[in-house]
């Protein structure tokens, strides 16, 4: 039988009580204390009808209770549905309604968007962490009252504890299972390939905790390290944190760290304690890595390539090999990670040739929350993974990624499927055709682009500089109130026409190459 997580998490607890494990504002809480309060979530969530294998909803940004309540959801033999702050109510009472979940629970600064889920979604349970809605309980007020020892639930290796929506490089909704393996075995892949974790190790958090930043969590757990909580990304109050802690650990995308080289107060901040800058979820501009070099230093960096259904380390790029072309390389297979390239028939592709990167490892999700066929297509019945990017290795086994499968945008460290941005554009009623790509951009990596052809399109033409950039503008506002801020275009071309492919389908890497090289 393998570690299950809440074995892990009862050996951090029992190994370092009295070590600070987490710290959020003026707030700062023992391992006894995180695992004391995690023990009375449980039983609150159980006593609110969250039975084992129940999939519950969290409505949290980072805060005092990030952590203890995942913690309290695998005591409690919970399946955790974690819902992104940042996405819309129609994509929120989406996911509710795609898995199902009975219940939800939400913090404080969150109240509003609960009680409109309520309300789109009756029968909806709405249990807050400090706050509460008009007929339902405050679950952290609860929790007060309920023991400090765990519940008595079974649990086995293969039950799901997470459920982690990700679109994946598909632009289809899906939400990926973990189970008590498959994230004990995040937290061995994470020691093993990016950091060993040691009491005297700090991790400072500024991104969202239910995405990469939070499988960090584990390992400085299980090793006695502390966690800092910041409720979101300031350059200004991230770089204070990273001094007033004693931080030896981030985890950044491209563009945070691109707007701390930009902080003024970069320069005054000792960073002497710092050892580990690890960065992933979307390519690095080489001027943004080769600037950060000459600030912090070449030997502090280290990149991983993963996905959310094979987290968190593929392949690694250690700091001794942040230099020349291998720059542009993911870096070299993790350790307890199968990897190979192949065709689309499947069958590996012959040395030095581009393929599809297929991926084995004991993190590995069990498939999508019911999409038989979606998981079928993705994970091989052999164990494989298919990633859906394009890769190739070099003679001295480092993996550069070729290209996607698929026109998936990554801006900021976020996902952005073209099809979504193009329905919601074409909703608007001065739109005939669009087509969404990502082209390069110094602060985001990708910027969202919207090529539009309007019914009227010869009059686009003539409608002069202020009348494009106000129907521009409009059309960006069209988008935003229907999908997340991040998702809206940063910038709207106006096109007689968008080139297709032979069958008559958008051909976005055409429209892509036109406007790299200058064209409209």
């Amino acid at each position: 039988m393998s570690v299950t997580t809440l074995e892990l998490i009862r050996r951090g607890a029992a190994q370092h009580g009295a070590r600070t494990a987490l710290v959020h504002g003026e707030h700062r809480l023992s391992f006894t204390e995180v695992d004391a309060l995690s023990a009375r979530l449980a039983h609150a969530l159980i006593a609110a009808g969250a039975g084992r294998g129940e999939r519950v909803a969290l409505l949290v940004n980072n805060g005092l209770y990030s952590v203890p309540l995942d913690f309290a959801c695998v005591k409690a033999g919970i399946n955790r549905v974690p819902l992104n702050a940042r996405l819309s109510l129609a994509e929120h009472a989406r996911m509710l309604e795609e898995t199902d979940c009975r219940l939800l629970v939400f913090g404080a600064d969150l109240a509003e968007r609960a009680a409109a889920l309520r309300a789109a979604r009756p029968g909806l349970v709405c249990l807050g962490l400090d706050a509460s809605l008009p007929g339902a309980i405050d679950l952290a007020a609860d929790a007060r009252a309920r023991p400090a020892t765990d519940p008595q639930v079974a649990v086995h290796e293969d039950d799901v504890i997470l459920t982690l929506f990700t679109s994946g490089t598909t632009g289809v909704l899906k939400a990926a299972r973990h189970t008590q393996r498959s994230y004990a075995a995040i937290c061995r892949n994470v020691l093993l390939n990016l950091l060993p974790a040691t009491p005297d190790d700090v991790m400072l958090h500024a991104a969202s905790l239910i995405h990469a930043s939070g499988v960090f969590v584990l390992p400085f757990w299980l090793r006695g390290g502390k966690t800092v909580v910041l409720p979101g990304f300031e350059p200004a109050a991230f770089l204070a944190a990273l001094e007033r802690e004693g931080v030896t650990a981030i985890n950044l995308v491209p563009t945070m760290l691109q707007m701390l080289l930009d902080a003024p107060a970069l320069a005054s901040t000792r960073v002497d304690a710092l050892r580990y800058v690890i960065y992933g979820a979307s390519p690095m501009p080489r001027a943004v890595i080769e600037r950060a070099m000459a600030v912090w230093g070449r030997h502090r960096f280290w990149q991983y390539y993963g996905q959310t259904e094979v987290p968190l380390c593929l392949a690694v790029l250690r700091p001794e090999d942040h230099q020349g072309e291998r720059l542009g390389a993911c870096g070299q297979v993790a350790l307890e990670v199968e990897l190979r390239l192949v065709d689309e028939a499947g069958h590996p592709v012959p040395p030095g040739e581009p393929g599809e990167i297929a991926v084995r490892a004991p993190s590995s999700v069990a498939g999508y929350h019911n999409a038989p066929e979606l998981t079928a297509q993705t994970f091989l019945p052999d164990g494989w993974v298919r990633t859906r990017d394009v890769g190739v290795f070099d003679a001295d086994g480092f993996l550069y990624l070729k290209d996607r499968t698929s026109d998936m945008i990554i801006s900021g460290g976020y996902n952005v499927y073209p099809s979504e941005v193009e329905n919601a554009l074409l909703s608007h009623p001065a739109v005939r055709e669009c087509a969404v790509i990502g082209l390069p951009d110094d602060k985001w990596v990708e910027a969202v682009t919207a090529v539009v052809v309007l019914h009227a399109a010869p009059d686009a033409q003539r409608m002069g500089r202020e009348g494009q950039e106000a129907l521009a503008a409009a059309l960006v506002e069209h988008v935003a109130a229907q999908l997340a801020a991040y998702k809206k275009p940063r910038a709207v071309r106006f096109v007689a026409d968008i080139p297709k492919t032979a069958v008559g389908k958008l051909n976005r890497r055409a429209v892509r190459e036109r406007l790299r090289d200058g064209g409209v």
